[in-house]
């Protein structure tokens, strides 16, 4: 039935046999149905016919030549995570059943297969298929960052192969006084259209339970780019309050770990640390191995102050809403020097993130601030950038 009581398109379907005699059964069924129905003799023929046009419904045999019926579902989850692919088989088995459903296939028939069965499963694959592209429409419009989280197939498909193809773009945290760079923040970067950015990732991690695959990509990066870090520079990397019980990064063997003088591990306040019982002994634990620890995001934490009896930081990063035009506002100043004096009083270094404007730079260096990040410097870059800046004691 027409969605909202609109005229719906045919519904497009791929047929991948082998057999050309089951092709043309199946096509010439489903297009008695009214349906637009393309052929593909094998899985290659069918991922050449996949790059140039899109389906709602894939009909695929599973024993074929050359490439597999799971094999093209893996490389059709590549290209197109809402397509509805439906097996049919005359030689099933438990291990490929199994495997399919993992992949996200919809259905699973064996042959010979009743017509009237084979309409209304592919009628209804379309159904789901186009229900998909209204969610992604709905979520778009919304302003969510990945379309596909209630997709948990499709969302661990995607996340797999944004952790393959992850990034780090660093940005530079600039010394005002001396006019130096004091460090560069790691930032996660992902190129991939449905978690195109870090709190998408991020979110994916969390719904999938993923936190630790995730982690250990971001600290294996940090690695590589902490051992050509510029002399006398710091390395931020950012963690996730879950990231600190991984072993992994206890351990002294760790890539990240050779360079732990170095680096400075970021744990967002934004997330909730109050029940993790653990994470002051894990922080001690880092310290130990050479690690800084900061907090970031003070002021828009869960927690106040919690973090800093927790993890015990020797930096604070303070929050970007916290400072956001502060030279107009003399409540934020007066908010922002207080906090500046505290973490003063208990030997952590405060950095300022965020600052776009001349302005938010001056007011801050008179309140206190000597460490600033944001783009009024620059933005953040795939590699080290260098900046000469003008001191301003």
């Amino acid at each position: 039935m027409p969605f909202g009581g609109q005229i719906q398109p045919p519904i497009r379907v791929l047929v991948i046999d082998d057999e050309a005699g089951v092709r043309r059964i199946f096509c010439r069924l489903l297009t008695r149905a009214e349906m637009e129905v393309t052929e593909a003799s094998d899985g290659f023929e069918a991922l050449a016919i996949l790059e140039k046009q899109r389906f709602d419904v894939i009909l695929s045999d599973i024993t074929m030549p050359g490439l597999s019926g799971v094999a093209l579902l893996e490389a059709i989850r590549k290209l197109d995570l809402t397509t509805q692919v439906i097996y049919a088989t005359g030689n099933p088995s438990l291990e490929t059943a199994v495997r399919a459903v993992e992949l996200g296939a919809m259905r699973y028939l064996t042959k010979p297969i009743d017509h009237r069965q084979l309409v209304e499963t592919v009628q209804e694959a379309a159904r789901l298929h186009r229900l998909a592209e209204l969610k992604q429409q709905a979520m778009s419009l919304l302003g969510s960052g990945h379309p596909l989280a209630s997709d948990r197939m499709g969302l661990q498909t995607a996340f797999l192969r944004v952790l393959e193809h992850l990034t780090l773009h660093y940005q530079p945290v600039v010394s005002v006084r001396s006019g130096r760079i004091w460090g560069y923040e790691a930032l996660l970067r992902s190129a991939d259209p449905a978690l195109p950015s870090p709190h998408a990732v991020l979110e994916a991690a969390e719904q999938l339970q993923k936190l630790p695959d995730l982690g250990r990509r971001v600290r294996g990066l940090a690695a590589q780019a902490a051992a050509r870090l510029p002399d006398g520079v710091r390395l931020l990397v950012n963690l996730h309050p879950s990231d600190l019980e991984d072993p992994d990064i206890l351990a002294t063997n760790a890539p990240l770990t050779a360079y732990a003088a170095r680096v400075i591990l970021e744990v967002t306040e934004r997330a909730d640390i109050s029940g993790k019982r653990e994470l002051e002994n894990h922080a001690a634990a880092l310290r130990s191995l050479g690690y800084g620890v900061a907090i970031d995001d003070l002021g828009a934490g869960y927690a106040g102050l919690l973090s800093f009896l927790q993890l015990r930081p020797q930096v604070a990063k303070l929050d970007m809403g916290l400072i956001r035009n502060i030279h107009k506002d003399p409540r934020r100043q007066a908010v922002t020097q207080s906090m500046i004096q505290l973490c003063r009083e208990l030997n952590v270094e405060v950095i300022v993130e965020g600052i776009e404007t001349v302005e938010e730079r001056d007011v801050l260096r008179d309140l206190g601030c000597d460490l600033m990040q944001g783009f009024l410097f620059a933005r953040p870059a795939p590699d080290f950038v260098t900046l000469s800046l003008e001191p301003r004691p």
